[in-house]
């Protein structure tokens, strides 16, 4: 094939809609992580495996393991024939694609102008003219799918994806679980849930069973919501029913445990927690969930006063198992390693915890969620361990500039304002102070906040260039 053919057919593969175009590709995403979790789902027997083979189809490719991914391509095939022959085609789309693609980076270019004739004869009838693509619900459900699994700067477009297929089909179960998990894990992000009758989650989920009431992964899902609410009755009942009709269901005992973990049986949450392991053993989220509830129990005793040191120790001892356990088996988790250092600290080892905060510190391709968990904890260390005030407003003020309304946002956002304040009521004429309390009202997007403390700050240092540039900037001249 000339270069000129070989240049028009990546033109035609740009097009498509599959894994190898959409945003993720493009992004700095953690390959390894990815493909452990992609593994795991298929292995625990998600219900929607189809979109995990063709997912990591796409991660197999992208590491160089070409064979791997067309055999998961073959898969996803398979189940589509299997499960959906009435749809066949149209669930097809988004693995042709993958399949056109994996064969161009294999060299295999005639293979690859296979697959995109065989698009053009699927979405011809489906779209407006011969294209080799077609919007709809099952390319936008699949799409919501491939990006909840990414990473968290997706979440909201998952949900925009969720949304416009069930504009076409507002009756499948599999959209409407789609669109509340998207919902769920974007109040997760923000921390903020809504009141029980206004909570879209809540909504969503009773639908989807509605439409199918015997889906239990959704049944604990909705429990988890409800104990949000103080629904305890009705969260528990949905539990209970849940682990009896699937009492093996390694998804279904993850959320259980979470619920039981945080209703204070932590207890059970472990046994729930390791009778999932036997599934997946190698689960790195087990693992640091387990550590999770024994750090609940470690906190428990301390609340309580309890001078039993040798269950402190004992239990700082599982903390820190599970919690490297989980970062040796996947070493890009990242809230793995921030929970054993946390451990550490409350074992006295400040410089293990801060061995591991500078090691993270030093790389340069952190998600921005991580990042941003990651800031917020060194400012807790720099501020209350190594007293140092000037160096955790350099780590909450980085914080802030990250993802804005997340939980860890506001708690830099919460811990920086009380740091400065602090330093104002010691010194009213603390110019930086004031300077740094106008940068954070400005993130914040408090305008008149910020204009105010800017002022205060030129009034203490008169002339100063950062001041006056960021006053310049909040008060345009007309």
């Amino acid at each position: 094939m000339s270069d000129t053919l070989k240049e028009s057919l990546f033109e035609k593969l740009c097009q498509l809609q599959c894994h190898f175009t959409w945003n993720p590709q493009k992004d700095n995403i953690d390959f390894s992580g990815m493909k452990l979790r992609l593994q795991d789902s298929i292995k625990l027997g998600v219900k929607y495996k189809a979109p995990s083979y063709n997912h990591l189809a796409f991660v197999n490719c992208q590491e160089g393991d070409y064979e791997e991914a067309i055999q998961n391509l073959k898969e996803a095939e398979k189940i589509w024939r299997e499960n959906h022959k009435d749809e066949f085609e149209r669930r097809s789309i988004i693995t042709y694609g993958n399949f056109a693609w994996v064969h161009y980076h294999m060299g295999h270019l005639t293979e690859a102008q296979s697959y995109l004739d065989k698009l053009e004869m699927i979405c011809k009838p489906l779209s407006d003219g011969p294209r080799c693509t077609a919007m709809i619900p099952e390319v936008y459900g699949e799409k919501g799918w491939s990006l909840l699994s990414s990473a968290a700067k997706y979440y909201e477009e998952a949900k925009e994806c969720f949304a416009k297929a069930l504009e076409q089909d507002s009756n499948n179960i599999e959209w409407n679980m789609g669109y509340a998990t998207a919902l769920l894990r974007l109040e997760n992000i923000s921390g903020i849930p809504a009141n029980q009758e206004r909570s879209q989650p809540v909504q969503y989920l009773r639908r989807v069973l509605e439409l199918d009431p015997d889906d239990t992964v959704a049944m604990v899902m909705l429990a988890l919501k409800l104990q949000e609410f103080n629904d305890s009755e009705k969260a528990n009942e949905l539990i209970e029913k849940a682990l009896r009709k699937s009492p093996d269901q390694p998804y279904v005992l993850r959320y259980a445990a979470k619920f039981y973990r945080i209703g204070g049986d932590v207890d059970i949450a472990i046994g729930l927690l390791q009778r999932s392991l036997e599934f997946t053993p190698c689960s790195s989220f087990l693992h640091h969930q387990i550590g999770i509830c024994y750090r609940g129990k470690l906190f428990a005793l301390r609340k309580k006063e309890d001078r039993n040191h040798s269950h402190r120790a004992e239990l700082i001892t599982k903390c820190k198992y599970h919690f490297e356990k989980a970062f040796e088996l996947r070493p890009t988790f990242v809230y793995a390693k921030l929970d054993f250092a946390g451990i550490c600290l409350e074992n006295g080892e400040a410089d293990r915890a801060e061995e591991i905060y500078n090691s993270l510190l030093s790389l340069k391709d952190l998600a921005p969620d991580d990042k941003q968990a990651l800031v917020l904890q060194v400012g807790l260390f720099e501020l209350h361990h190594k007293r140092s005030e000037r160096n955790a407003i350099i780590h909450f003020h980085d914080g802030l500039k990250i993802r804005r309304g997340s939980k860890q946002w506001k708690l830099c956002d919460s811990n920086l304002r009380k740091i400065l304040r602090n330093q104002i009521k010691r010194n009213q004429r603390n110019s930086k102070a004031f300077g740094v309390l106008g940068m954070v009202h400005q993130l914040s997007g408090e305008m008149d906040e910020a204009v105010e403390c800017f002022k205060k700050a030129l009034e203490y240092d008169p002339g100063n260039e950062e001041y006056l540039s960021a006053l310049s900037e909040l008060r345009p001249s007309n």
